[in-house]
């Protein structure tokens, strides 16, 4: 990778080092939030008991954890991402359950640690639209996945179906002058085009890509554990509230609120669409 994208990476590492505390304090909360996306990759991954595994940015453990649950008569899972202190919170929820068979290494995507043909699947969570070089990370993916081997990986369909974080950008939008990303920078909704994934592994020769739509729901107690969970792990709010002033804030807070309840007394959660993507690596 060229020197830009090196800093491009070199900055998510250290964003989700610096936001690992907020993640480890709503894990529980999260897993739930995205327990849905793990179990669709699972089911398409179809694994046997002795499968090797490989998940890609893993973050605090899942769909990994669960994975190396399934796979307990010989399988393993080798879970990786570019955060030491997010992979600490992976590995210490697997001695919990007493997972022998996961384990946890820091490593690029766009740069695998690994030899050619070692996986018989791949599982990847949320993880496309933050690496640098999504070609290079799906050109790296396929090389170490075996012939016929299975890829399965999610990302955030468009912003319109994502209410659960729309509202409080919108909120933020009305009070604050927000950066607008470079193209094809990393963030939430890069990969969120239509067949954006399919288009992408097709320059790799690989042309069998399945896409579904999926969705599912964020459960919130209250408006201000939505509040709370934004302002904790979700880095482009963090980093617009962090120095604007608080009589802003505090009605940027209300209009959050107030979208809130209304959404709750309408719906009674928050939506989000997703886009679930297989592949399955020719056999040579």
């Amino acid at each position: 990778m060229n020197t830009e994208l090196i800093q491009i990476r070199e900055t998510q590492r250290n964003s989700w080092n610096s936001f690992s505390d907020g993640w480890k304090r709503w894990d529980e909360f999260t897993m739930r939030f995205l327990r849905q996306q793990g179990q669709c990759i699972i089911d398409e991954l179809s694994l046997k008991p002795t499968d090797n595994v490989l998940d890609i940015a893993t973050g605090t453990g899942e769909p990994g954890l669960t994975i190396a649950a399934t796979v307990n008569k010989g399988g393993s899972v080798t879970a990786i991402d570019l955060s030491e202190q997010m992979l600490h919170i992976a590995e210490t929820k697997a001695q919990a359950m007493s997972l022998n068979n996961f384990s946890v290494k820091v490593a690029d995507a766009c740069n695998l640690p690994f030899e050619d043909n070692t996986f018989d699947a791949i599982s990847c969570r949320l993880g496309f639209m933050f690496f640098p070089d999504m070609k290079l990370a799906a050109r790296e993916m396929l090389r170490v996945l075996k012939p016929g081997g299975v890829l399965v990986t999610t990302v955030w369909a468009e912003p319109a179906k994502n209410n659960w974080i729309t509202t409080i950008m919108g909120a933020l939008k009305n009070y604050l002058e927000m950066p607008v990303p470079k193209p094809q920078a990393p963030g939430l909704f890069r990969c969120s085009t239509p067949s954006f994934l399919t288009a992408l592994f097709a320059e790799q020769d690989v042309t069998n890509g399945i896409e579904k739509d999926i969705e599912g729901v964020m459960n919130c107690a209250s408006a201000s554990e939505y509040w709370n969970f934004m302002n904790d792990v979700v880095p482009p709010i963090v980093a617009a509230l962090k120095t604007t002033d608080q009589h802003i804030i505090n009605n940027i807070k209300q209009d959050v609120f107030e979208a809130f309840e209304k959404r709750i007394n309408t719906v009674g959660h928050y939506a989000y669409a997703a886009k679930l993507f297989t592949i399955r690596k020719p056999d040579q």
